[in-house]
């Protein structure tokens, strides 16, 4: 029941984080291997706030999500975008942006591990098992994201011009649409999503330098698992990874040490049966 109950809270984290990797992916068509370390930034910029400036909690979480989120949008619009239709270069400039940042914070902070605060203290019992306040604090931002995220894409017209956009950029153009103000768009909400699941899970565990490495093994893992570019798939391969990374750890001696490869073997077994993923298309009829 342990298992199966943090599998629900990490794996609904893990959706957050792949649906603004695929949405990112299906509205602009870049792999950004630099999107997990604003993950590390964010954590970063709230223990500074909340621990070493002594703000208020909310108003440290709130600032350390502005604060990261702009540098993820400013990477990608001046760094990124510029070299969009160079695939390979966007990859290698991305992965060298991400060494970039945790260069940086190593410099400052060193490789200390940091801890921040929760915002709820505490634990509740459910089903026989302790489960703490920060977990359903986590669960239920994530769930948020989530529905938030379905109700843009289906009721507003920004949504649908995302939509439209991952499906057939041409068209779009054709039809008056700003294909680069539309993939600034999903590019915010992806970096916000990012930002904002580091500043409620941070408290969990602890805040350092390499924090970003294994949820971009995990996020790369769900999204092609999922199938690329499907936001159905990679919210379903979340909760299948989730669930494989949580069990290794729990019964399998030193399997912490190897709940990265267990994903990765996961993902490498689905996708010898299936290229596309358990969602996706050879072709681009579908995306979001």
């Amino acid at each position: 029941m342990q298992v199966l109950i943090i599998s629900i809270v990490l794996g609904t984290v893990y959706a957050v984080l792949a649906l603004g990797f695929s949405l990112i992916w299906g509205a602009a068509r870049i792999v950004n291997l630099a999107y997990t370390s604003f993950y590390m930034l964010a954590a970063y910029f709230f223990y500074v706030f909340c621990s070493l400036v002594h703000l208020n909690i909310f108003v440290s979480a709130a600032l350390a999500i502005v604060v990261a989120s702009f540098i993820g949008v400013a990477t990608y619009k001046f760094v990124l975008e510029p070299i969009r239709s160079h695939e390979t270069v966007v990859i290698l400039i991305s992965i060298a942006s991400a060494f970039f940042f945790e260069e940086c914070i190593l410099s400052i902070f060193g490789s200390d591990f940091r801890r921040v605060p929760p915002f709820i203290l505490g634990y509740q019992e459910l089903l026989g098992v302790r489960v703490l306040n920060q977990h359903f604090l986590a669960f239920g931002v994530s769930i948020a994201l989530i529905l938030g995220l379905w109700l843009f894409l289906s009721r507003s017209r920004v949504g649908i011009a995302i939509r439209a956009t991952s499906q057939d950029r041409e068209i779009v153009n054709v039809m008056g649409i700003n294909e680069k103000k539309v993939s600034l768009i999903a590019m915010c909400i992806g970096i916000g999503f990012v930002t904002i699941s580091s500043i409620v899970v941070s408290p969990i565990y602890v805040v350092e330098p390499l924090m970003w490495v294994h949820p971009l093994i995990m996020v790369l893992a769900i999204v092609v698992l999922g199938g690329l570019g499907s936001l159905k798939g990679s919210f379903i391969a979340a909760y299948l990874l989730a669930f494989a990374e949580v069990a290794v750890v729990n019964w399998l001696p030193m399997g912490a040490f190897i709940k990265s490869a267990i994903a990765l073997l996961v993902m490498v077994i689905v996708l010898s049966k299936k290229p596309e993923g358990m969602f996706g298309a050879f072709f681009e009829e579908e995306r979001l």
